[in-house]
């Protein structure tokens, strides 16, 4: 009788194949803000497997890890697929550009996106601006100082979507999951931009992480990135009323660091960028204007 072919044993290349799975997923799943119990939810997978998963421990079938990549609004192929090939073109952009500074990297896009992208602008006019980054950062205080400010309407458009669907956003996600949430999103911004002249428009911490939305704010709205330190976002938050993360300080400062670097390419790509920590309302309000005003003033750039 033939022989059966028997199992061939787990590898070292296979063990780091299944680190670098688990590292993708964490990270995917900081992108969205996405808790694991939230994850486990939503996908219908075990907390305990996604855990052993994260760790580098499990190994999914195709239908498991379609499931979690669906609940997250990614593509099973965004974990499945290897390192570009070593001497590609693209694997020798990718090096080129791993050396470039902030700054650079900034104008390198610029020249990208003026050279190759269709009917791209470098920054829109400044009729709408949009302010995005994490809670915490000031979005809501500067986003309505502004729009007083200027005389246009402020829309925060997480509440938008809780008035246009009359749920919450927790019941939202219940209900339609991320990817669900993020369809209404989109159509909320396109809502906002086909009504009014001009606005100023508060995303979600999420927004900049979704591969269709943020395309489409960049090109409609001068973006603005509200940034701050992982500890006064965390103060911050603290100080509006929400004093669930001093319940388990440590774990919640962890998740908002590893947030916080998973959208930052995200968040970069914003037209400008402000720098809030250590700052008074006011002195963030002035450079806020002072931006916008150098930003009127000269012809659009994609920002430092």
């Amino acid at each position: 009788m033939p022989r059966l072919p028997t199992a061939k044993r787990t590898t070292s290349e296979d063990t780091a194949y299944l680190r670098r799975l688990g590292s993708k997923i964490r990270e995917a799943r900081a992108q969205r803000g996405m808790t694991r119990t939230a994850l486990a939810a939503d996908s219908g997978v075990s907390l305990r497997f996604l855990a052993q998963l994260e760790a580098g421990e499990g190994n999914p079938s195709l239908l498991v890890l379609r499931r979690i990549a669906t609940s997250m609004s990614f593509s099973p192929d965004t974990f499945l697929a290897e390192q570009s090939v070593e001497g590609s073109e693209r694997a020798a952009i990718l090096r080129t550009l791993s050396r470039l500074s902030d700054g650079e990297l900034i104008a390198a896009r610029e020249l990208l996106t003026t050279q190759f992208v269709t009917g791209a602008s470098a920054a829109p006019a400044v009729r709408y601006v949009a302010l995005v980054g994490l809670r915490g950062a000031g979005k809501t205080t500067l986003g309505r100082q502004l729009a007083n400010h200027r005389g246009v309407p402020f829309f925060e458009l997480d509440r938008e979507v809780e008035r246009e669907y009359g749920a919450s956003i927790g019941e939202i996600l219940q209900l339609h999951g991320q990817p669900g949430y993020r369809r209404f999103e989109r159509e909320g911004l396109r809502a906002i931009l086909a009504s009014n002249e001009a606005a100023v428009i508060e995303t979600g911490g999420g927004l900049a992480a979704d591969p269709e939305t943020l395309p489409a704010l960049l090109a409609s709205a001068f973006t603005i990135w509200l940034r701050a330190s992982p500890a006064e976002h965390m103060q911050r938050v603290v100080a509006q009323g929400d004093l669930r993360p001093m319940a388990r300080s440590r774990l919640a400062m962890q998740e908002l660091t590893e947030i916080l670097r998973a959208r930052e390419p995200f968040y970069r790509q914003s037209h400008r960028q402000l720098d809030t920590s250590g700052k008074t309302v006011q002195q963030s309000f002035s450079e806020l204007l002072d931006l916008l005003a150098m930003e009127s003033a000269a012809p659009a750039t994609v920002g430092c």
